[in-house]
């Protein structure tokens, strides 16, 4: 398959993409314009005054702001000129179609009600898709200009200029786990229940920190995300993190979550299979 540059990308007896050190470094430099475009926007409407934010439900409250509609536009804008030939699914304007068989997958502001609210809970969320998940994740908080990135094996986290490396916890123990999710009301009864049954066996929970709950799982400082309902662009860019940091992340049966519905990440395979005994339990 082409980029844009000419280069084939190579492909193993599973399908999967292989990408040389020069491919690798060419995508890393794309995700983080698209990074860089989108903090410039998010930033400028930040709890500002003027901000308004329009309702895209006729039934409940799923807010949109002109700073989400602007930043995915401006990754877009970004992609037709550097990658012309992938495909983007975003959450704003829907899908474009690719002949690489590449995918970004993006999310121009995760947690727009913490957002509305001047909460800096939100981020940028973009993930590279090959066809069978992320292998390159990003998760960007610009109020605290802290920026996750997952690709090729290797986590990071950059802050004020600063680089450093990033591994999930060691926790081993649901008993000795700290959980978050966005919403304490998790799906549907059943979903919630599964929550509960999870909830009541770790050491500590906590509420509605969006994405940057995934964030602070790559980076060892929680143990477990629960959530339910979700879309690709919600968890692509946030799987990419984690995985490249050591964590797991699945749906609720053990299965790929990089299309949505019920996530389940922890930060080891030992800790994840006790949460999995717990959910896989929930009935469809």
């Amino acid at each position: 398959m082409k980029s844009p540059c000419g280069n084939l990308f190579q492909v193993n007896a599973r399908g999967f993409f292989m990408f040389s050190q020069s491919e690798q470094d060419e995508l890393l430099d794309v995700a983080n314009a698209l990074a860089d475009a989108a903090r410039e926007i998010t930033l400028r409407y930040f709890r500002s005054e003027s901000l308004q934010a329009d309702n895209k439900l006729d039934s409940g409250f799923d807010p949109v702001t002109i700073a989400d509609r602007e930043a995915e536009l401006a990754i877009r804008d970004i992609l037709a000129m550097r990658r012309p030939d992938d495909a983007i699914l975003g959450e704003e304007f829907g899908n474009k179609a690719g002949t690489s068989g590449l995918t970004w997958v993006i999310d121009p502001i995760d947690g727009t009600r913490a957002f509305i609210s001047g909460i800096p809970s939100w981020g940028v969320l973009i993930g590279l898709d090959a066809g069978g998940g992320p292998v390159l994740g990003v998760v960007d908080q610009p109020y605290m200009d802290e920026r996750f990135i997952g690709a090729f094996g290797q986590a990071n986290l950059t802050t004020r200029g600063e680089t450093r490396d990033i591994t999930t916890s060691n926790c081993q123990t649901l008993g000795e786990a700290t959980l978050m999710t966005t919403f304490p009301e998790v799906g549907s009864n059943a979903e919630r229940l599964g929550f509960e049954a999870v909830r009541d066996s770790v050491k500590l929970t906590r509420y509605g920190l969006d994405c940057y709950a995934y964030a602070l799982l790559a980076m060892g400082q929680i143990d477990l995300v629960i959530e339910a309902g979700l879309n690709p662009y919600d968890v692509q860019g946030p799987i990419g993190v984690i995985q490249a940091a050591g964590g797991v992340v699945t749906n609720w049966q053990g299965g790929p979550a990089h299309n949505g519905g019920r996530i389940l990440a922890a930060s080891n395979a030992r800790l994840h299979a006790q949460a999995l005994g717990i959910l896989s339990k929930v009935a469809d």
